[in-house]
């Protein structure tokens, strides 16, 4: 049975490793896309009312890992413009933090309560994207991170493999 080229010491083969270059690539400009749209929208935000209509912790697996992860979720209601919208972001970053108790989770969710009001921020520019925390979250940066560790992996095996 294939493996697909990969092994824990990296890619066996020079496709497994463009491959695990590519991949790592698309993560880092992902996670480099990410951080400037949150700080952007930080920076371009303004205030509107919100309703909190649902709060809870969530938690998450990854497949055969016994780690379990907690994510704070939200969901409340804002108007913009005459226009009424439902948003879920807690922070103007689309990719979320996780945490490792569930205890970190719900501090993330002090200070609002459902059916209570709070302040939103919107975008003008993604009215759609509403979130709740003026913050702009690190979980970019660690895609970065990962990205350009898989993009660094992928290019040594491949230039060794060219080289022979």
């Amino acid at each position: 049975m294939s493996d697909g080229g990969l092994s824990v010491n990296g890619p066996k083969t020079l496709k497994g490793a463009v491959a695990v270059l590519l991949i790592g690539l698309a993560v880092t400009g992902y996670g480099a896309y990410d951080y400037t749209q949150q700080s952007d929208a930080v920076d371009d935000a303004v205030e509107v009312d919100a309703t909190i209509t649902e709060l809870d912790v969530e938690s998450t697996s990854s497949g055969s890992s016994r780690d379990v992860d907690y994510r704070p979720t939200v969901r409340f209601t804002y108007e913009y413009e005459g226009t009424e919208y439902a948003g879920t972001n807690l922070f103007p970053s689309t990719i979320t933090s996780d945490y490792d108790t569930e205890s970190e989770a719900r501090e993330v969710l002090d200070g609002y309560a459902v059916g209570e009001p709070a302040t939103a921020y919107v975008d003008p520019s993604d009215p759609d994207g509403a979130f709740l925390r003026t913050e702009t979250s690190n979980a970019p940066l660690v895609a970065v991170a990962v990205g350009l560790l898989f993009a660094f992996v992928g290019a040594r095996v491949a230039l060794r493999r060219v080289r022979g």
